[in-house]
């Protein structure tokens, strides 16, 4: 099947490159978008550099609303319209490892939405983590997989690899979320419509060697919020039109 990655970037100068060369060296058949939010430290202008010696790289310099969320939207929407069957996410940070892309794209077929790349099922697992954001990542998915009645162990990996159609259904312009949040928003989404099966696949989470991490409070208290008032609508009713759709 046509498969396509998107990379939303935000300053990784310092690993695109090399991971871009990575990506092409481990999943010669998958084309790469990346979708960076005007960078300021020339993250577009070093992918477009690699893109031209690569090829099948696309690179997209967004100038309007910044996030994972709204980068990631943005690229799906092109994924769709470009007629890519499979449409995978990872950071480019090597948190995620290219080698394991093929079998995650691979994994998708015509009963399965969605690939989760999983830290937290047999197999799977987190280097290089100190033991409270090992705890505070672990909770927060327990969590979130309770609140939205989820039988999914890893709800926030951004490794992921989505069928094309089952993108089709659903209004990404509507959803809610900014952040990271995005991404336990879109399996909830795929779930409560029944767009297919959601598939765990185990993976080594990698904590990041260059760069900064993008995760700050600001996106951790959206994530709680959303999932917590998505949580009662469900439960009570009450919120109900809010429930992304």
């Amino acid at each position: 099947m046509r498969s396509v990655l998107i990379v939303p970037t935000y300053n990784e100068a310092a690993n695109i490159e090399r991971f871009l060369t990575q990506v092409r060296t481990d999943a010669p058949n998958v084309e790469i978008l990346v979708v960076d939010d005007n960078s300021p430290d020339q993250t577009a202008k070093i992918a477009e550099t690699i893109a031209a010696k690569l090829g099948s790289i696309k690179v997209i310099n967004r100038t309007g609303q910044r996030g994972y969320a709204a980068a990631s939207r943005d690229a799906m929407h092109i994924a769709i319209e470009s007629g890519y069957e499979v449409i995978a996410t990872m950071d480019a940070d090597f948190s995620h490892d290219p080698k394991v892309l093929t079998k995650l794209i691979s994994l998708v077929n015509s009963d399965t939405a969605l690939v989760i790349g999983s830290r937290y099922v047999p197999g799977g697992g987190v280097t290089n983590w100190p033991l409270f954001r090992r705890v505070l990542s672990k909770w927060g998915n327990l969590y979130t997989a309770f609140c939205l009645r989820l039988k999914i162990k890893d709800c926030t990996s951004g490794f992921r690899a989505y069928s094309a159609t089952s993108l089709k259904n659903i209004d990404l312009a509507n959803l809610t979320a900014d952040g990271y949040a995005f991404l336990s928003e879109m399996a909830f989404v795929i779930s409560r419509k029944k767009l297919g099966v959601i598939v765990e696949s185990p993976i080594v989470y990698v904590d990041r060697a260059f760069g900064d991490s993008k995760m700050n409070t600001r996106i951790m208290r959206e994530s709680m919020v959303l999932v917590t008032r998505w949580g009662l609508a469900l439960r009570t009713g009450i919120g109900r039109k809010h429930l992304p759709r």
